[in-house]
């Protein structure tokens, strides 16, 4: 293999295929197991104020993009994800498309090893690139959306083949993939639902982390904290006016 294959030809070599190509079920699986074993770490994190499974974790997750950067061959997740979807029929994706995305894993995972393998330096900010990933990895697996792959349709000039889904491919929608009122009220309605459940959780609820009192301060106003540190000041003027008599 030469420098110049090396770069343009990332992939499997299919036939019926002018371009090398991914199994974009494989990809799916792959980011679904690292979504669950992200997930469990901050469950575990949480739970058992241990820090040694992220750590390990995050060198995992290093370790996995740089094997995908040099061959989606010897990328372990990939591998078990390769396992898990043997029996499916594959569905192929643009392999450079691929790259690129996983590339931008790359970068990320990069600095998360210094901020939290090498020095356990943690900060909402940071906290916050982590959960990016997983929601990245969440929509991978979920719905088959590669945001480094539409990254890179928007970065070159020409139009990437062989996207996730068929997203590249201009065609009309099929009758199944369209809402009909009745859908569009449910729909609408379930988002609404979702958004005004998890705006009441942050916003009346107690935090107990750094991390819970941001997300509280972020969806209320000014005038709402000044009001929630008056009745914090009161509650606490009353109880001490209580414990002297």
């Amino acid at each position: 293999m030469n420098l110049k294959s090396f770069i343009w030809e990332y992939g499997e070599k299919v036939p019926g295929y002018d371009i090398t190509v991914i199994n974009e079920r494989e990809a799916s699986a792959s980011a679904g197991i690292l979504f669950l074993l992200g997930m469990i770490v901050i469950f575990v994190g949480i739970g058992y104020n241990h820090i040694i499974v992220a750590k390990v974790y995050l060198t995992f997750l290093f370790i996995d993009f740089t094997a995908r950067m040099i061959s989606p061959k010897y990328s372990p997740s990939l591998l078990l994800g390769k396992f898990v979807v043997r029996n499916q029929k594959p569905e192929y994706v643009g392999g450079l498309q691929k790259r690129f995305a996983w590339t931008l894993g790359w970068l990320v995972s990069l600095p998360m090893m210094d901020w939290f393998v090498l020095h356990w330096d943690i900060t909402f900010y940071k906290v916050l690139i982590c959960v990016l990933c997983l929601t990245l990895m969440f929509l991978e697996t979920a719905f088959s959306i590669c945001i480094g792959c539409m990254i890179y349709k928007a970065i070159i000039k020409d139009d990437p083949q062989h996207c996730p889904g068929g997203a590249c491919e201009i065609r009309k929608k099929e009758p199944i993939q369209i809402f009909n009122p009745m859908q569009k009220f449910i729909t609408v309605l379930t988002v609404t639902g979702l958004i005004t459940g998890i705006y009441l959780f942050l916003a009346k609820t107690d935090s107990r982390t750094f991390f819970g009192e941001f997300l509280h301060e972020l969806v209320l106003t000014q005038q709402q904290l000044v009001q929630e540190d008056e009745q914090k000041f009161k509650k606490e003027a009353e109880a001490f006016e209580n414990d002297d008599f």
